[in-house]
């Protein structure tokens, strides 16, 4: 029984020290594992190349969205100033029209009603007018009475004014008073296009009845498009006039554009504490902007200089960045070792380094990383 004592306490102790030489062997494993060697041939095939940390320009920017759009004055609302139906339109969303070309025709009886009222009056207005003046007279010499002077005055000038006011509502529906007055009356009316532009909304169909507070269509000139942003509180005290813009309309085209901050807003939204960035596009013909689009923008508020690596010595693994440190050099053999990277601003080559105490005065593979990343998994 001592013997077989003394047997199972040797096991014992042989189990503890087969332990602790693997576990000794795990942790040498994992140290190895954050080391890549790589010979002078390879480096030299490979065409890699050693570098360090540089300052490089960053952009301070702001990330915001907004629409293409155009100035209130581009755009027009066509409406009629009396009710109607509609006995033709030509056009179709989408047509180009040019200032006073026909949109629509209105026909409704009170139209002839109005120039009826029109001409009586200005039928009676050259009697009233005669009457007026031969009252003046009168009562200037004494003959009549200041009564029968007042009353021809203020029928003149009665008749004067609705005679006056039925001439502009006739011109506001695109009548001739001329006509009118020749004994020339009509049911219908003209709408005309009172700008330069594209039919975006068409609102009627031939015999349909519209109102006054009817919208009967829509038109748009496009020829100066602008960009309308929408920048968060906290941001806009960075935003200038004159800043340069990128932005791109991700549902259409995966190109680049510029713009230049023009406006900048001066009342802030209560509920959604934004306020309103006006930016002109340049080179509006570099593209066939649509009015509406949703646009995803950058405005650039100023430069920083950051310490750096080229993005070609930047390594990706599991979500996390590294690069490859130069730890030695022995034997035509080049040791690197792997370095977590915390990165901050980029731009299309280089990303800023927030860790770059770790990597000062360092070789750092700058290309060529991607091949021995390989090799060392």
């Amino acid at each position: 029984m001592k013997n077989i004592y003394i047997l199972t306490v040797f096991l014992a102790l042989m189990a503890c020290g087969n332990s602790e030489k693997n576990k000794a062997s795990k942790d040498e494993e994992i140290v190895n594992s954050n080391e890549i060697l790589i010979t002078q041939s390879q480096f030299n095939s490979e065409q890699m190349q050693l570098g360090k940390l540089e300052e490089h320009d960053f952009n301070e920017e702001i990330k915001t969205s907004g629409i293409i759009d155009v100035p209130p004055h581009n755009k027009a609302s066509v409406s009629a100033f009396m009710g109607g139906y509609i006995t033709k339109t030509p056009l179709l969303i989408g047509d180009k029209v040019k200032k006073g070309q026909l949109l629509v025709t209105l026909e409704n009886p009170e139209f002839v009603e109005m120039q009826q009222q029109y001409l009586e009056i200005a039928e009676q207005l050259s009697y009233l007018k005669s009457e007026f003046t031969r009252q003046k007279t009168l009562f200037d010499e004494k003959i009549t009475s200041e009564k029968n002077f007042l009353k021809a005055e203020g029928t003149y000038k009665s008749s004067l004014a609705q005679y006056n006011g039925l001439r502009k509502k006739l011109n506001m529906l695109n009548i001739s008073t001329a006509a009118v007055e020749q004994g020339n009356l009509t049911s219908t009316v003209n709408l005309y296009s009172p700008i330069n532009g594209f039919v975006t909304k068409v609102n009627i169909s031939n015999g349909a009845y519209v109102s006054p507070a009817d919208v009967i269509m829509e038109i748009i000139d496009t020829d100066h498009i602008h960009i309308e942003l929408s920048v968060f509180e906290k941001d806009i005290l960075k935003v200038k006039k004159n800043q340069k813009i990128r932005f791109k309309i991700p549902e259409a085209s995966s190109e680049t554009f510029e713009a230049e901050v023009h406006l900048v807003g001066t009342t802030i939204d209560e509920k959604t504490r934004i306020v309103k960035v006006h930016a002109h596009i340049l080179n509006e013909e570099q593209a066939s902007f649509i009015v509406g689009m949703f646009v995803e923008a950058i405005i650039i508020t100023g430069s920083v200089k950051s310490l750096a690596l080229p993005k070609d010595a930047i390594l990706e693994m599991d979500t996390n960045y590294f690069t490859l440190v130069l730890d030695k050099k022995a034997n035509n053999n080049f040791y690197f070792k792997k370095i977590k990277l915390d990165l901050g601003s980029q731009n299309e080559d280089y990303a800023t380094v927030l860790n770059s105490d770790e990597l000062k005065n360092k070789d750092i593979l700058i290309k060529g990383g991607f091949m021995l990343l390989n090799e060392s998994e």
